[in-house]
């Protein structure tokens, strides 16, 4: 029986105590930096985030508020935009902070939009970050799939995210300077069967926010395109089936998804170093976008064999 005696424990410290007391100070230390880093680059910004009133939008406007941003919340539910805000207000935050602004919008509006953004104008005088994380997902078949919800989710997922996007940038490039967020998803990079309009609705994403990208980089505007993979929150949940109703369930992928407050420290992360893309996924999805560009017969015959097994 393998027992630590005075001398053997002594022994350890000595040659183990020290660089381990090392690592952890230079990881204290990198952690220490990192968050200064953020606090200096993100304090006083002017952030508007869309879908603030659950999942990655909540956990957002908790990480930018905690970092000194003037956040507006955005979202159709402004009973639960009120909650967020109640939420940031009773937080003891050491950086001076200015109470969040809660914003009732619903994407699929577009008329919308464009008096949305003029109002924050008016009352902040501008919009340093604009974060697209607003949408709803989708489960059903195509052939079971009515063309009125390709068209909702087109509607909130995409053209409500470009006219937001199209409201912001004139003054954006007026001042040469602003950051445009885009909340996509791995399924913006594949496609995969019983997700035909959610998946169209984020490749759409994907493509204007690398259009815009190359428009903007004369006028010092960044454009980032975030590919979130499982994540825990209501989307499974709030999805729309076929025929437009809730989903109202839980996936177990979904459920066992990383945390939104983890993924949307990743995206405050690569706001501080204006990441152009950033993926937060899991093994298999990554996996699966790497097959789907270098091995794409494959990557055809793995979700065939997916959709058999899902009817």
């Amino acid at each position: 029986m393998f027992t630590i005696t005075a001398g053997s424990l002594n022994w350890y410290l000595k040659y183990f105590g020290l660089p381990l007391s090392i690592i952890f100070t230079m990881f204290r230390l990198c952690t220490i930096n990192r968050n200064d880093k953020r606090r200096n680059a993100l304090q006083g910004k002017v952030v508007v985030v869309t879908g603030a009133s659950s999942g990655i939008g909540e956990a957002l406007a908790h990480i930018l508020y905690e970092n000194g941003c003037k956040v507006i919340l955005a979202s159709r539910r402004i009973d639960e935009l009120n909650r967020v805000k109640e939420e940031l207000l009773s937080k003891k935050i050491t950086l001076p902070t200015e109470e969040p602004i809660a914003i009732e919008l619903d994407l699929s509006n577009l008329d919308q939009l464009e008096p949305f953004i003029g109002k924050i104008y008016e009352t902040c005088g501008k919009i340093d970050i604009l974060i697209n994380n607003g949408g709803v997902s989708h489960r059903g078949s195509i052939l079971h799939t009515k063309l009125d919800v390709d068209k909702k989710i087109m509607l909130t997922n995409y053209l409500g995210s470009v006219g937001l996007t199209k409201a912001v940038l004139p003054k954006m490039v007026e001042r040469k300077s602003g950051h445009i967020v885009f909340i996509s998803s791995v399924q913006g990079l594949i496609a995969i069967p019983d997700r035909s309009a959610y998946a169209a609705s984020k490749h759409a994403l994907q493509a204007f926010g690398d259009s815009l990208r190359a428009e903007m980089n004369q006028h010092n505007i960044n454009v980032s395109v975030v590919s979130p993979g499982y994540v825990k929150t209501a989307v499974s949940l709030n999805a729309l089936t076929g025929s437009g109703e809730a989903h109202a369930v839980m996936d177990k992928s979904t459920a066992a998804g990383f945390s939104a407050e983890y993924v949307a420290l990743q995206i405050a992360n690569m706001l501080v170093n204006k990441d152009k893309e950033l993926i937060i996924s899991q093994f298999i999805p990554r996996l699966a976008i790497t097959i789907r560009h270098t091995i794409p017969c494959l990557y055809f015959w793995l979700m065939a064999r997916r959709a058999i097994k899902t009817t």
